[in-house]
């Protein structure tokens, strides 16, 4: 078979020093026929002379234009690019040396028009980083289908920080309609229903870093259980029972906090016990997965904000765009 010829896709705003390690693990790949598109979405803090530096390394090309979203700046990023099939990460991750060799192998062996792959937690990271990471992907949490391995299936929605299609999907598809809120799951259901062939490839996962402290991360996810109504919006038949577990958790936990204040001793306690069972269960795999204890508090704290994050955020357009029937903020 031929050479697949990939471009790859990076959106970005306000963040140079971070694509910085994403094109070094760039440079880094053992197959090497890509190019590299960097659409600059109206930064203030323009990366144009970090990108500069990588022109004697990389096939690389940079565009600045004003700010519209990481969806729609994707879009232009496919309108010109040169290969026969598109692959997008966020500006936050790394890539592993063998990504794109993986990738292609992938491709050409299952005829994949579009795939998605997992992420993952690189030694190097922070220990609040990896808790992080672990609460996206932990199947005690909401995560877990991220890191599944045997979650390769026709129902697989590739996510933007790690995904790609071919060139084929983007002129059908016209890429993406939503600039944000939930655009790579409403961009991965169309392209199933156009009758192409997705899945997820286990080994062509991404080193995510995702954000920094407990607040940004609270505001991520916060947006994430918002961006799943939306997409309810264009596809009532996806909103499925599991996308309402953080906001049965939320309302759980509110429960506990009532009936302590109300003095429903017996309800406090039976609600805390179990909380407090979720907690060590926690605490315990992520001890053990990262052979470290402060990990394993961390990854409580970051399992209980994604969960209520992304609850609360959930819960709040549920009432305000599907009961109140109020216009998206």
């Amino acid at each position: 078979m031929e050479p697949i010829f990939f471009s790859i896709i990076i959106p970005l705003y306000n963040r140079p020093e971070e694509i910085k390690e994403l094109l070094l693990s760039l440079c880094l790949q053992t197959y090497t026929n890509f190019e590299v598109l960097v659409i600059e979405d109206g930064s203030v803090q323009r990366a144009e002379d970090l990108i500069l530096t990588f022109h004697n390394k990389l096939n690389i090309r940079y565009f600045y234009k004003p700010n519209s979203g990481q969806g729609f700046s994707r879009n232009y990023g496919f309108e010109r690019a040169e290969g026969g099939y598109f692959i997008i990460f966020d500006s936050d991750v790394l890539v592993p040396e063998q990504y794109l060799e993986i990738v292609c192998k992938e491709i050409q062996a299952r005829k994949l028009d579009a795939y998605g792959g997992p992420d993952a937690a690189h030694p190097s990271f922070t220990p609040l980083q990896k808790a992080i990471n672990y609460a996206m992907t932990s199947v005690f949490t909401t995560g877990g289908i991220r890191g599944k391995k045997t979650q390769v299936s026709k129902n697989f929605h590739p996510r933007s920080f790690n995904m790609g299609f071919s060139r084929e999907v983007w002129e059908k598809t016209k890429g993406f309609i939503l600039t944000r809120s939930g655009e790579d799951i409403e961009l991965s259901i169309r392209i199933q229903s156009l009758g192409f062939h997705s899945e997820l490839i286990p080994e062509a996962f991404v080193y995510h870093k995702r954000r920094s402290n407990f607040e940004q991360f609270f505001r991520q996810v916060h947006f994430f259980g918002r961006a799943r109504i939306n997409i309810y919006t264009f596809f009532p038949k996806e909103l499925k029972w599991v996308h309402f577990i953080p906001a049965f958790f939320t309302l759980y936990c509110v429960l506990t906090l009532l009936s302590f204040l109300l003095f429903f001793n017996t309800l406090f306690i039976f609600c805390s016990l179990s909380l407090l069972f979720y907690s060590i269960l926690i605490f315990m795999d992520a001890s053990l997965q990262y052979k470290d204890i402060w990990i394993g508090l961390l990854s409580v704290a970051a399992s209980y904000t994604q969960l209520i994050g992304y609850g609360i955020g959930f819960i709040t357009d549920f009432i305000n765009r599907l009961i109140l029937h109020r216009k998206p903020a």
